[in-house]
């Protein structure tokens, strides 16, 4: 976790006396404070991290071996590369690499490619994009027309919405247009039609989006969601205290498709910035934001507490259900990320500058807490599984198979495999976000209620391109029992 240098000290010092220098800093040029930390869910614990260089509003993607990459930030961050190394006795801490970036790189989206590198896309008043890392092929910004032509009276369709297509080329949606683009080449292969409600959904509008679960059990397709918005000129009334009702609308496109069109429906209730985070059971929940205003500190009102899990495949008209109310508010800069237990973990809401808790409607909000979805519930533990062994790592066309434990078997045709790679989530947005339901073959019976399913890998690297930041021993075990039964996801 991370945040912005320049909103005064935190209150979690650095270790070891250390201190960060940074004269172009507009609050803190001196500093011996934490503005980044690592943190254990397992084990509820966390120990800080050296970020020197402002972060506010950046943009981030996990590499094949495990690196986070962050990439952006404000003022002198906006150039920034920095990059955060797995490493198992407590050694590792960012590594920044000032001026890297060709562009400025502040409300940028990113998005992993096939071959293990980052496309960096947009940003405030940056109509092209760029790859991390560069080499000679690569080695200058490409311009984009597209993200030209969608912005709005205020320049802004920041945080665009990009999504890696099976085909290898990228969906790229921005307030109401989409594209597909093949960045190899510089140009969009295909326009997509509007979505049907002509308003604004990138930030500060800030609806969210989804690439639905890829089945390889099925012929591919490439499915995307689009959810919540604020109406267009909501920013600037919200700004004279006059907040619009948000939107209730969602779209769905199947991308692929000779001749697509948005399929629209509603959600229970109006939000916007809401998270949009897939679960293990190929549900997506709908998390955090407010009914009316926009993004911003206080210009965002009626905080929406109530969950909703939206079943993509549920009987048409109830594929909705809306779940208890949340604790806490989450409005502006609150997140959201699946943990590998399939909980869902929400933090933070409304950081003010100087970390303001007083005098303000809705204060700052440093809590985390987890949110545990339906199938959690310990009615399901009989026929929830366990996974005890994995043989190998995943490889793209190769079996391998997965040993687990379960209380109460249902029966073969109810056990499925799936991959989940790690979002980097900030602005609503879960980049990077993707799951693949893997084929699944023999299942037979290895002990006392143990079981071993045989699976097999993605059918191309673009499927498992993002896949392979997963660390295959540290795997997501859940069941639950309604339509389709059992299923087990690593």
């Amino acid at each position: 976790m991370f945040d912005r240098t320049d909103f005064g000290p935190s209150n979690l010092s650095l270790p070891y006396g250390r201190c960060r220098y940074d004269p172009s800093d507009n609050v803190l040029k001196n500093d011996c404070t934490a503005h980044s930390l690592l943190y254990d869910t397992g084990t509820n614990t966390f120990r800080p991290l050296m970020v020197k260089i402002d972060t506010w509003c950046a943009s981030g993607s996990v590499l094949p071996d495990g690196t986070l990459v962050q990439t952006g930030g404000y003022n002198d961050g906006d150039h920034v590369v920095r990059t955060l190394a797995p490493c198992n006795d407590k050694s590792c801490d960012w590594v920044e690499f000032p001026g890297y970036l060709l562009e400025r790189r502040w409300y940028a989206t990113n998005q992993t490619l096939p071959d293990g590198r980052i496309i960096i896309i947009g940003g405030r008043r940056q109509f092209n994009y760029e790859l991390y890392p560069r080499n000679s092929e690569y080695s200058s910004s490409f311009w984009l027309e597209f993200l030209r032509e969608t912005r709005d009276d205020d320049e802004n369709n920041l945080y665009p919405f990009v999504h890696l297509l099976p085909d290898g080329n990228l969906f790229i949606f921005a307030n109401t247009r989409a594209i597909s683009l093949d960045y190899k080449q510089n140009r969009a292969v295909r326009e997509f039609p509007s979505i049907t409600v002509d308003d604004p959904r990138n930030y500060p509008s800030s609806g969210s989006s989804v690439l639905l679960p890829i089945d390889e059990n099925e012929p591919i397709e490439a499915e995307v969601m689009v959810c919540g918005d604020a109406p267009r000129g909501a920013f600037c009334k919200a700004k004279q205290g006059i907040f619009d009702v948000a939107s209730r609308s969602c779209g769905r496109i199947k991308v692929m498709d000779e001749n697509p069109s948005w399929a629209m429906e509603d959600m229970p209730m109006p939000r916007v910035m809401g998270d949009m985070i897939l679960l293990p059971t190929g549900d997506v929940v709908i998390i955090n934001g407010v009914g009316s205003g926009t993004a911003g500190w206080e210009i965002g009102q009626n905080p929406v507490t109530r969950l909703v899990i939206y079943k993509p495949h549920g009987v048409e008209d109830i594929q909705f259900s809306v779940m208890s109310p949340a604790t806490r508010p989450r409005l502006y800069h609150s997140s959201a990320v699946l943990l590998t237990d399939g909980r869902v973990l929400v933090g933070g809401s409304n950081p003010h500058p100087y970390y303001n808790f007083i005098g303000v409607q809705y204060p700052t909000d440093l809590s985390l807490e987890a949110y545990s979805p339906p199938y959690l519930r310990p009615e399901y533990d009989p026929i929830r599984p366990r996974i005890m062994n994995i043989n190998e790592s995943f490889r793209y066309m190769k079996s391998f198979w997965v040993t687990f434990t379960v209380l109460r078997f249902l029966k073969p045709s109810v056990v499925s495999v799936r991959i989940v790679a790690p979002s980097f989530t900030t602005r609503l947005f879960g980049m990077n976000q993707r799951m693949v339901v893997l084929k699944t073959s023999e299942l037979y019976c290895v002990g006392s209620e143990e079981y071993r399913v045989t699976a097999m890998g993605p059918s191309t690297h673009i499927l498992i391109c993002c896949l392979l930041c997963m660390l295959v021993y540290q795997v997501l075990v859940c069941g639950r029992r309604f339509s389709d039964g059992l299923f087990v996801c690593c």
